[in-house]
């Protein structure tokens, strides 16, 4: 058994005090929660937050007694995961797990839940409050463990926890505990550092001079995302400019690629993996549009499954009806997808510009157009928006269309050069006018007998 596994990890330097966090995982109850879930994606701190409620020195009183065990994929097997469960008990000063120890060392086929017994009746005899810590756990995968997980759930004394960090939320009975009001849960939403986090992080931790200003605009960029920041700020030693790295910073910066590619993407699954790179051209996403660009029919059910598992995907309604990544992911995602394939992203680009002209929703439409390098579509798009782009007065926008526009075709479209003459004249721009007048005037004469 690797001792390792069964020690809570020490931390390599100092951390960002955060006990917002720490009093949300207790939630100001007299006892301990029956399960706690850290549950977001990788580079939030999972760990790193029950390494800091569960130690024996962090402020606020006395930690629990602790039985840590850092999971592994070996751990689907459920003989060794009970040994090491055994051994993390041990290893935490419990005396417990004899009656287990000799029921895993014979030869006999297991029975779950008369080793279970054996273990939960053990701990009941202990007193002292006590977590049992469960790090890494989106490792597993077998159904036998997960039901052993949910026997322990059901069935310790209530002076003992379990704790569960990990990038998935596991297929345990949390709607049933929620219900009792015996889950804790800890989203990405909550390991977001806030600007005062960040700014400790930056300057106080990572030895930089950033303005106000420069970390309030690289917490936006990274949304927060512990991992992102600790990205730039490496990337930011020894920089004079730091402010144009900053508004520079993106997923595509060698050191963000880097790791999402190695923590997330290449751990996907060839299912998953398709379908990311296939939506990695849009903001926003929702079950029909996706499957327009995939050509499946799943495009709901795998939104849903990318929440579950926490890979960076924001909800943008209560309905869980549209949703968008995570903007570092995103640029990450279209880094590699313009790296590997960049004539699919131009054909998703368009396939996205037709689904969203048959929805009726052309503002998106123009966009993926011009993306997807269409401009006799986006034209197109353009001249059937203008009724109701004048009706409404949204004289910046159709300027804003008009000039991503290439200019061929505007000049050979009356309807557009029209337009794009009046945008320059409500702006006061008459040189534009005369502009727009002088090449209508040109293309006339080349059309004259």
């Amino acid at each position: 058994m690797l001792g390792t596994k069964l020690h809570v990890p020490a931390t390599r330097r100092p951390l960002v005090a955060r006990p917002r966090l720490t009093e949300l995982v207790r939630s100001g109850a007299s006892e301990l929660p029956r399960l706690v879930l850290v549950s977001a994606p990788a580079g939030f701190g999972k760990t790193t937050l029950l390494s800091q409620w569960l130690s024996p020195t962090r402020p606020g009183g006395q930690a629990p007694r602790v039985a840590w065990l850092s999971l592994d994929e070996g751990d689907n097997d459920l003989r060794r995961l009970l040994a090491h469960l055994v051994g993390a008990l041990e290893t935490s000063g419990l005396e417990v797990g004899a009656q287990t120890t000799a029921r895993l060392g014979s030869a006999h086929e297991l029975s779950t839940e008369t080793i279970l017994t054996d273990l939960v009746n053990d701990v009941d005899l202990m007193a002292e409050e006590t977590v049992v810590a469960l790090d890494d756990y989106h490792v597993i995968d077998n159904a036998a463990v997960h039901e052993a997980t949910s026997f322990l759930l059901e069935h310790l004394p209530r002076h003992v926890g379990l704790a569960i960090a990990t990038r998935a939320d596991p297929p345990l009975p949390l709607a049933r505990l929620r219900s009792r009001a015996d889950l804790v849960e800890v989203r990405a939403a909550d390991l977001r550092f806030t600007p005062a986090e960040s700014e400790a992080f930056l300057n106080e931790l990572m030895g930089l001079d950033l303005s106000p200003d420069d970390i309030l605009a690289l917490d936006a960029r990274t949304e927060g995302w512990p991992a992102g920041l600790q990205l730039a700020a490496l990337s930011m030693r020894g920089r004079d400019d730091t402010s144009g790295f900053i508004d520079a910073f993106a997923g595509s910066h060698r050191f963000v690629l880097d790791y999402l590619v190695e923590e997330v993407l290449r751990r996907q699954s060839d299912r998953v993996a398709d379908f990311l790179m296939a939506t990695a051209v849009l903001d926003q996403m929702t079950g029909s549009l996706c499957d327009a660009l995939t050509g499946s029919d799943d495009g709901s059910a795998m939104l849903e499954e990318l929440e579950r598992s926490n890979l960076f995907v924001v909800p943008l309604d209560h309905q869980r009806t549209w949703y968008r990544y995570h903007h570092l992911f995103a640029d990450a995602l279209r880094a590699r997808l313009l790296g590997e394939h960049p004539g699919r992203a131009l054909a998703l680009h368009g396939t996205a510009s037709q689904w969203y002209a048959d929805h009726g929703m052309l503002e998106h439409a123009v966009h993926h157009a011009l993306a997807g390098r269409q401009g006799g579509r986006a034209a197109d798009l353009v001249e059937a928006a203008l009724p109701e782009l004048r009706r409404r007065r949204h004289n910046r926008v159709l300027r804003s269309w008009l000039g991503a526009l290439p200019e061929s075709e505007v000049r050979t479209r009356p309807v557009l050069s029209t337009s794009m003459a009046w945008t320059r004249l409500v702006a006061g721009d008459l040189d534009g006018v005369e502009g727009v007048a002088s090449r209508c005037r040109t293309r006339l004469e080349g059309l004259a007998p």
